[in-house]
């Protein structure tokens, strides 16, 4: 599973012309979805994104992670975040997860999150979205669950 994270002032997703998700303050997630991936991935990504210290302190440091910060988050599914480059000009998609897998695999992440102690919207699962930001920074991390088993 692969994240990636932008702290931002604002971000929301429309699908079909309507507002689905929107936040002010907080963290935009970008997640993606491989073929190897299970519940643990998803719980070892919430751990580092809810403990993550990106959020400015009052002498400006980065040490308050989202919570602290009073942000929220916005999760929207990416399964591009797995496109492999390395030959030809057209992107393959073969380690990202199938459509079904993936979407539980989305759920039950967005549900984790959802537990914790920060407010959470979503995006639409296999849906066609715009997605508007402002990136506060910038400041954009990417956390790959296959770092956990490579330590």
């Amino acid at each position: 599973m692969r994240i990636v994270i932008q702290r931002v002032t604002e971000a929301s997703v429309t699908v079909k012309g309507s507002t689905i998700g929107a936040i002010r303050t907080g963290l935009l997630v970008f997640l993606g979805v491989s073929k190897s991936d299970s519940e643990a991935d998803a719980g070892y990504l919430i751990g580092k994104l809810l403990g993550l210290r990106i959020f400015p302190d009052e002498t400006g440091k980065m040490n308050r992670n989202v919570s602290e910060a009073g942000g929220s988050l916005l999760i929207v599914s990416q399964f591009t975040l797995y496109a492999d480059c390395r030959r030809g000009r057209r992107p393959g998609f073969d380690q990202a997860a199938p459509p079904e897998r993936a979407r539980d695999l989305y759920n039950y992440f967005v549900g984790l999150a959802g537990n914790g102690p920060v407010p959470v919207e979503t995006g639409e699962f296999h849906a066609s979205m715009q997605v508007r930001l402002v990136n506060d920074g910038p400041v954009t991390i990417q956390i790959d669950s296959a770092e956990a088993n490579s330590r």
